[in-house]
Formats: C-alpha cells, sequence, structure tokens
C-alpha cells in the first residue's frame, strides 16, 4: 500500500458503505489503521497484540470476556489489551478505526 504524500478523509472512505466493512487504510511502520463500519453484532474473539478502539460516528459497544461493556462515542477511545477475549456492536450505522499491529491475527473466534 503507497502511503507517502496522500491525504484521505476517513468519513469519505466509508460514505456508501450500509453493511459490515472492516479494511485497512494505512499503514506506518508495524502497525495498521483500519476503519469499520459496522450495524449489529461482530463475533467474540481475542488478538495476539492490543487493539486501540475510535469512534467517529455513531456508538460503538465493545462487549469484554468479564461481561463488561464499554459504549464509545465519537471522539472517544479504548484499548482492548492482547489476549482480551472481545466483541464489537452497535445499535446502528457506526464508523470506527482500529488502530493495531499488522499481523494482528485473530484467535478463539466463536
Amino acid at each position: 500500500m503507497e502511503n507517502s504524500f496522500r491525504k484521505l478523509n476517513l468519513l469519505d472512505l466509508v460514505s456508501d458503505v450500509t453493511e459490515y466493512k472492516n479494511f485497512v487504510v494505512s499503514e506506518i511502520n508495524d502497525h495498521v489503521l483500519r476503519i469499520a463500519v459496522i450495524n449489529g453484532d461482530f463475533h467474540w474473539h481475542e488478538h495476539e497484540t492490543d487493539e486501540l478502539f475510535m469512534v467517529l460516528e455513531g456508538e460503538l459497544l465493545i462487549d469484554l470476556e468479564d461481561h463488561k461493556t464499554i459504549q464509545l462515542l465519537p471522539g472517544e477511545i479504548f484499548n482492548v489489551p492482547a489476549y482480551t477475549q472481545h466483541r464489537t456492536r452497535s445499535n446502528g450505522k457506526t464508523i470506527n478505526i482500529c488502530f493495531e499491529k499488522k499481523d494482528n491475527d485473530i484467535n478463539g473466534a466463536s
């Protein structure tokens, strides 16, 4: 992916997206910036490294393995530590970005 001297508007990238979509927008060093559109539930899973979420639009709910739910609104961030079972969900169209290591594989999907 070519990142040199490129300006992007994150909300423009997903303005026409209505179904679930999650893709890499940019790479820096050994990390990626992903953008996701979610409207409903994603499955339970964990990653080998930390994952940081930030909401751009809507409301993102992050359910954690200890039965705690984190509510994120636009401009808010939350870090899910490595090896923490979690799932993301929303009650309407939500746009969020995620910072994570490039090789952040999903484990334990159920």
